[in-house]
């Protein structure tokens, strides 16, 4: 008895070695359909798998049973395996002839006679995933040693099958993200938090010539590039995205337009754990090229314009004063007044794209940043829009300041852009009676100028395009005005420039807030 009990525990030392050596689950279910038998001395064994999805057993490996016996099914309760499934306990029938549980469907089918049975079931965390049969004992009957044996092979069985899906799980996800990783069209590099490359896709490799610097960390991989913020600084930030624009100068001029995006995994307390870094290379390369020559072309025209625009507007002036003060026929009179009306418009036009032009090739080393109060720059400015607007009916503007904030930043820029966005409340306001408010106060280290109005209002999908170049909301919504498109634009260069930024909130027919915020 005592060397039975050292045999059938050798038997499971070797069993558990070889189901643990198994982590593809074809080969896993073969070999545990091989050792089955041996473990309690069987001639043969069956092995089920229960579909989770239509409460079934079926045969997931099969060695020697005919086709048609392999695609057999069994509901929970039907049969020895049915019934062992659904109680979840190990049933063990020497005389299968006389007991009323076994189905005679697989012998039927096969030809082969079941004589004694021994079914376990196979449970992870108190589920069943399938059942095990050792079929016909070679000597004598199935005991209940035998049956403590079974189990214990079931329950190594069930672990192994589990890690096996789990395996096959995570290899599968593995193999799709890989594929997603490599064809996507930016250039992809997945990195630990230290900035060690752990996969990069074929874009990445061409952009940054992986195969020429054969770099391994994100820190060397722009050895080429001037990139704004570095790497290293990237690695230390607190945000969740960090954002960065790289630029190889040689052989051939090329831009990178980046986002660093954070990586975090769920810890069993339930906190998040940066686990690594994945960055996302953009090629801008061509739309850097066609800005920069509209800028150039913009800045031409627009310089262009202002000699014989103030040469224009010189003359009309002169010939509608001398049309009114001589009495000159009504038609004189209008068409000089038409003139100078126009061209004071085209130049109002003009020296909007001039200030487009020069903001957008400016960088942080032209600013000019003083210390001012904001409330004086906003009362300033308010009666600037006073004057430009004296001939609108029903306006009405209001100053909302009601502490002290001090801004340290460009104030001609600053007070530009509230220009803007005083000018845009105003144009775009249908309402007879136009109320504009501007607003300045302090919120956890950032100064916030906001202008609001109680216009139409702007549809939610278009805030966010509003701030591009040349972009205005469709006629049909607002009516659309005389403009290029280009204020908002400037508000968010001006902005960013400061590293801020500039957002909307808007509500259809209550009015829109326009919010500048500027760390302080």
């Amino acid at each position: 008895m005592i060397l039975q009990s050292q045999e059938s525990l050798e038997m499971l030392v070797m069993v558990s070695r070889l189901l643990s050596s198994k982590l593809e689950i074809s080969e896993l279910l073969t070999t545990i359909m091989r050792l089955a038998s041996r473990v309690v001395g069987a001639e043969r064994a069956s092995l089920y798998l229960l579909d989770e999805k239509t409460k079934e057993l079926y045969f997931d490996v099969a060695l020697g049973l005919p086709e048609d016996v392999q695609k057999m099914r069994f509901k929970l309760g039907e049969g020895m395996a049915g019934t062992c499934a659904k109680e979840a306990v190990s049933i063990i029938i020497n005389d299968v002839a006389n007991d009323p549980r076994h189905s005679k469907k697989a012998d039927a089918k096969s030809g082969y006679t079941t004589r004694s049975l021994l079914t376990c079931p196979m449970i992870i965390k108190g589920k069943v995933i399938g059942v095990v049969q050792a079929i016909n004992r070679t000597d004598g009957d199935f005991s209940e040693t035998d049956k403590n044996n079974f189990e214990a092979f079931a329950s190594q069985a069930a672990i192994a099958i589990e890690n096996s899906r789990l395996f096959s799980s995570v290899k599968e996800e593995k193999r799709k993200m890989e594929i997603v990783f490599k064809k996507i069209k930016e250039g992809a590099i997945l990195t630990d938090t230290a900035g060690e490359i752990l996969i990069l896709n074929n874009s990445a490799k061409l952009y940054l010539e992986q195969d020429k610097y054969k770099f391994t960390g994100i820190k060397t991989a722009f050895s080429d590039f001037s990139i704004k913020p570095g790497p290293e600084t990237i690695l230390t930030s607190s945000p969740a995205v960090s954002r960065f624009e790289a630029v190889r100068e040689k052989p051939k001029k090329l831009y990178l337009e980046g986002a660093a995006i954070k990586l975090f995994k769920e810890t069993k307390d339930g906190d998040s754990l940066h686990e690594g870094w994945l960055w996302i290379l953009s090629d801008v390369t061509a739309q850097r090229l066609e800005e920069c020559m509209a800028r150039n072309f913009l800045s031409l025209i627009s310089h262009k314009f202002k000699t014989p625009l103030a040469s224009i507007n010189g003359y009309a002036q002169i010939l509608s004063e001398e049309a009114q003060a001589k009495a000159l026929p009504e038609m004189v009179q209008k068409s000089s007044a038409t003139i100078l009306a126009q061209g004071l418009k085209l130049n109002t036009l003009v020296e909007s794209l001039l200030d487009f032009v020069t903001i957008e090739n400016m960088d942080e080393t032209g600013l000019n940043i003083t210390s001012f109060d904001a409330l004086e720059m906003i009362n300033e400015t308010v009666e600037i829009m006073k004057r430009r607007f004296k001939d609108v009916p029903g306006l009405t503007f209001k100053i909302a300041v009601t502490e002290k904030v001090t801004l340290n930043s460009d104030r001609n820029l600053i007070k530009n852009a509230v220009k803007c966005l005083v000018d845009n409340a105003v144009k775009f306001n249908p309402a007879r009676e136009k109320l504009v408010i501007v607003s300045a106060q302090t919120r956890e280290g950032n100064a916030i100028l906001s202008v609001g109005d109680n216009g139409t209002g702007i549809p939610g999908e278009e805030l966010e395009n509003i701030f591009n170049k040349f972009y205005q909301v469709e006629a049909s919504f607002t009516g659309q005005v005389e403009g290029w498109g280009l204020g908002l634009s400037l508000v968010k260069k001006t902005a960013e420039l400061h590293h801020g930024r500039v957002f909307a909130k808007s509500q259809l027919q209550k009015g829109s807030a326009f919010t500048i915020l500027l760390p302080l």
